[in-house]
């Protein structure tokens, strides 16, 4: 019997903005600034001739006129005397790959407290990521999501008859109750979970028969 294939999962590519206006490093203060007033944006990245990122200047670094103990990027010069986009840029660039997942990408934000990431696909700039960007990738109804987790993951990819696993979602976050044959389809449960689209946060609970992680001759094998 031919496998069902796992979700699509949802990517970064798939919610940011795509092409976006960037600077060269030696842009000029004014340039920048009115770049940021016409567009109506509050960051712009810089990159080099090849097109990779290699800082981003925001709104505060041109109002900046000094380093904020708490800033975690080495400033080039300070701002007071900061002329262009070299100078004024915070660096080095926070980056996600157009490939990663929401979830990761969301997980980054969090972690770093920037309200935008550089996305790229191999060395050159391909898009930004803001919060609000990742916000859409969520707006998915709760009982939407479950119904994905449900009939896809459990359903058509590992299988397992409808109502013998607990699937509750609030939010987005997901809680998953139950038994499973092998630990091997826990630990698949958790990473088809974590690629459906809408996904917050996984809450695994599920328990399993026997642990197919111990060198065991017969293994559950998933196409």
């Amino acid at each position: 019997m031919t496998a069902a294939p796992a979700p699509a999962p949802a990517t970064v590519r798939s919610v940011m903005t795509a092409k976006p206006y960037t600077v060269r490093p030696d842009a000029e203060f004014s340039e920048i600034a009115k770049l940021l007033a016409a567009k109506r944006i509050s960051g712009v990245p810089v990159v080099d001739p090849d097109g990779r990122p290699v800082g981003v200047v925001t709104e505060a670094d041109l109002l900046s006129r000094g380093d904020h103990p708490e800033r975690r990027f080495r400033r080039r010069a300070p701002h007071g005397h900061a002329r262009c986009a070299r100078e004024l840029m915070s660096a080095p660039v926070l980056a996600v790959d157009a490939s990663d997942s929401v979830l990761t990408a969301a997980r980054e934000l969090s972690r770093t407290g920037v309200r935008r990431l550089c996305v790229v696909d191999g060395e050159r700039l391909v898009g930004v990521l803001s919060r609000a960007d990742l916000l859409r990738g969520f707006l998915r109804h709760d009982e939407e999501i479950r119904r994905d987790i449900v009939d896809d993951v459990f359903g058509l990819r590992l299988g397992v008859p409808a109502g013998s696993v607990g699937v509750a979602v609030e939010r987005g976050v997901v809680t998953l109750l139950g038994q499973l044959p092998a630990k091997s389809d826990v630990e698949l449960a958790t990473t088809l979970t974590e690629r459906v689209s809408g996904v917050v946060e996984v809450r695994n609970r599920l328990d399993y028969v026997w642990n197919d992680r111990q060198g065991r001759e017969h293994r559950w094998i998933h196409l």
